[in-house]
Formats: structure tokens, sequence, C-alpha cells
């Protein structure tokens, strides 16, 4: 096999291969073997037909799609490593037969690669740092969280329901008085003041009494996922079946025990340490989103339609991961939507193509600045993961396939070049501004995380759409629009 390459548009590589006549016999004979069983002619047993008869009763080529998906198979890999220091395949190729006789076959692959970015300027730049701090109150919060989330439950029965209760009702929709899909529940499970259902709703329940009947107006958002509600206003006929109130436990010592802690000064202090690890992380996520958004406003790349699809398809199997753990299927959603999983995609395009940008930015850096990590760096980083798991490095080596241990070593090349950057850059404050939580999208390629939907198949149309923006966290059962 001979083949030549050429550059071909938008960041596409076009292999020639050639393959003379004896290649090419070779394939045919490797694709009749392969396939001889499934034919049968009279005055032969099956399986046992001479190739020429079969080509002669079937036509010439008939094992021809089979002996160049072989010849493909067989040398593409080859190319790939031959030329892996010109170019990187980012995508499967588009094949095309140029020529075939008996004499030779050409085939051609035409290849999605990794463009070549430009970047403008990476340093001197002035560039947003986000810090979080944690504060008292955020430790109280995280402590109430945590007493409300282990309150005892009691059936309220001498009082209206209130703000933090969770009430059992039936309720029926009507827009333009009629009664939509979806619109309808019998003993759903509310909890008032959570934000679930669109707004108006769960305010206008509170103050409802045991077994009280009442009409609750609301306005669909104008931006709501379903075409035949957006903006219509809508009659809730709500009846209220039970309340169930809480009964928080007592912060005391016995309830800092039964949460891990000896005493409930050591369990606040074990809350604001956690608080500020966590705080100290989404302050560095932020902070190296900033620094590779703010760069890639003065980069350009001819990034190739393969790069931004596969980070589309990564961001929908995060989202269809987020859905099935809360117990529902991501078919299931679009279907209810009225979307099909290529048309769903689409919502993720322009964050994709930003991603896609942003990791080749971060690359080009890593190349420029002959970023590396040494054997000492990689090592320590395995000691230091070995040890979280309870094993010792050398038995943690052990578990370590290549693709992992190219991981810790391009965690830590990243981890270096985003410390370079904030040394090398005008690095600001913005007093009180706490933005958006989001991962930098060249560390890990982000998540479109939906909202939760709940299973009930008569609320649905009070079910939030999953967010399109990437990096969301996942919020409890929604059954509100989310902007």
């Amino acid at each position: 096999m001979k083949y030549e390459t050429a550059p071909a548009e938008k960041s596409t590589v076009k292999v020639t291969m050639t393959f003379d006549a004896a290649e090419w016999a070779e394939a045919n004979n490797q694709a009749y073997v392969k396939n001889r069983s499934k034919y049968a002619v009279n005055g032969f047993r099956k399986g046992k037909v001479p190739k020429h008869v079969l080509e002669t009763f079937y036509g010439k080529g008939l094992f021809y799609e089979d002996a160049l998906n072989l010849l493909y198979v067989q040398h593409y890999g080859e190319v790939l490593e031959k030329e892996k220091d010109h170019f990187t395949a980012v995508g499967d190729p588009s094949l095309a037969v140029d020529d075939i006789t008996d004499e030779k076959v050409v085939l051609i692959a035409t290849i999605p690669v990794k463009p070549e970015v430009k970047i403008e300027k990476y340093k001197g730049i002035k560039i947003k740092k986000v810090e979080y701090t944690v504060t008292d109150a955020d430790v109280e919060k995280e402590i109430e969280n945590t007493r409300d989330r282990l309150a005892e439950k009691i059936e309220v029965t001498d009082r209206a329901a209130k703000n933090g209760d969770t009430v059992t009702i039936d309720f029926v929709g009507k827009a333009d008085g009629k009664e939509f899909e979806g619109g309808s529940a019998e003993n759903y499970d509310l909890t008032l003041g959570s934000g679930t259902f669109i707004a108006g709703f769960e305010e206008q329940v509170v103050g409802m009494k045991l077994g009280e009947t009442k009409d609750v107006n609301v306005t669909f958002p104008e931006d709501y996922q379903a075409e035949n509600l957006k903006g219509k206003p809508a009659v809730f006929t709500v009846t209220l079946h039970k309340i169930t109130g809480k009964k928080l436990p007592e912060l005391n010592d016995e309830f800092a025990k039964k949460v891990g802690s000896d005493s409930v000064e050591a369990y606040r202090e074990k809350i604001k340490a956690r608080l500020e690890t966590s705080a100290k992380s989404k302050s560095r996520n932020e902070t190296e989103n900033s620094i590779l958004s703010e760069i890639a406003k003065g980069a350009t790349a001819e990034i190739p339609d393969a790069m931004v699809e596969a980070q589309e398809d990564y961001s929908l199997r995060n989202m269809e991961y987020n859905l099935m753990y809360q117990g529902v299927k991501l078919d299931d959603y679009l279907s209810y939507i009225g979307s099909t999983r290529e048309e769903y995609k689409k919502n993720f395009e322009e964050e994709a193509r930003n991603t896609v940008l942003q990791q080749l930015v971060l690359e080009k850096i890593i190349e420029l600045e002959k970023i590396t990590a040494t054997e000492k760096e990689i090592d320590a980083k395995i000691e230091e993961q070995a040890k979280s798991v309870g094993k010792s490095a050398e038995e943690y080596k052990k578990t370590l396939d290549p693709r992992q241990r190219n991981y810790i070593e391009n965690d830590i090349k990243v981890t270096k070049a985003f410390d370079f950057l904030e040394k090398n850059n005008e690095m600001y404050l913005e007093s009180g501004e706490k933005p958006a939580a989001k991962k930098p999208a060249a560390k890990k390629t982000t998540e479109a995380k939906p909202a939760t939907e709940k299973k009930e198949t008569a609320a649905k149309h009070m079910t939030t759409t999953a967010k399109k923006e990437a990096g969301d966290k996942p919020k409890t059962t929604a059954k509100k629009k989310e902007n």
C-alpha cells in the first residue's frame, strides 16, 4: 500500500491510499472466505460455491464492499501511526473510492484533525479572579440544612399549611377552560417553599387547611417548554389531603455525636473546614475558567465539526446520567418535550464550540511554554491517590492502565499551566461579585446537568426542562420551568 497526505478544508487531511493488484485480489479473497457461507447456488453445497461462480451468478462486485472495508481496517491505523507527528485525528474519516479496477484500488480517507490554534495574547492580560469566603452564617446554614434533613416528620392536624411543610394534594389544571395533558395529579407530595412548582403555585397553597379545595391562579413562563402553554394563564383546582411538618433535632452535643463529632463546637469547625475546602476549589475552578475565557476571546481555530459533535455527545451523555440517577429516562424526557437526541444535542452547540476552543488554547500554551510533568511529580500524584484509597503506591501503580497514567500526567501539566497564567497576568478581584459556579472547560469537559424530574406522568407539564448551560448543578425535584 502506498499513500499520500494533503491538507484539506476545515481542519481535515486527505489521505489517498493506493492498493496494487495483489493487495486488492487478497482483500477480495478474504472477503469471499468471510461471506461465502451466506450464498447458495444450485449444484453446490452452501458455503462451498467457488468464488468465480458466485461472482458470475451475483455480479463481479459481490465482495467489493467487504474487501474495501478490510483494506481500510488493516491499513488506516498504520497510516495514523506513521503520521502521528504531523496530525492527530479527532474523529472518524469519511471514505470514498476514487478508482477501482482489477489492477488497483484508490481509497480516499478525509480525516478531521486537531486544528492549529492562534492565540493573540496570553500574558499581561487583565483577568478577573474569583474568591469565595466562608462566613459564620454559611456554617450555620449548613448545620440547619443537616438538622432539616434529619428532622422527624410529624402529621399536622391543628393548623394550616406553612412553608417547609410537605402537603399531599390533588390538582387539576386548566388553560383556556380546558384540562391539558399532564396537568393533573392525585395524592401528590409537594414541599412548600421548595420552588419546585411554577411561580405563584406554592405561595397560594400556603394557608390552606385539611380538606380545603381552592383554585390556584398562575401564569406559565414565556419560555416554558410546552408550546401550547407558553405565557398562558392557568387555574389549578387544588384539594389538600394531608400536612406533614418537621420537628428539628436540638443542636446539642448529642446531635453532634450522631453526625460524627464530639461536640457542637467541634461539629462547627468540621463544617467550616469542609466548606472552606469547597470554597477554595470553587474559587480555583472559576478563576481558571475566567482565565481561559479571557484568553480565548483573542484566539482562533478552524474547529472541525467532529470535535464539536463529540463535545455535544459528551454533554448529552452527562445529561442522560443525571436524569437516570433521578429515575428518568432521557428518551422519555425528550419524547415529552417533542425532541430527538440529535435535535436536543444542538442546545449544547455553542457551549461545545467554546469548550473545544478553550481546550485547544490551553494545550497550545502548554506546548509554547514547554510545560511538562516529571516522573517525580507523577509518582507523587500517584502516591497521593493511593493514600486516598488506602493502598501503597506500588499496589496502586499495578492497577493503573496507560490512560490513567496519561490523565495524571496531563492533570499535572494543566495545573502548572494555570499557575503560570495566574503569575503572568494581571489578576483582579471584583468586590462583592459571586458568579455562578462553572468548571473550567479545559480541565474537564462541561456537563449539562438537568434539573430533577419526578416519574409522575400526571404532573409532567409542570416539569422543568434540562438546563442548557453546561456545568449547572442538578437541583432537587423541580416542576417549574427554570431560566
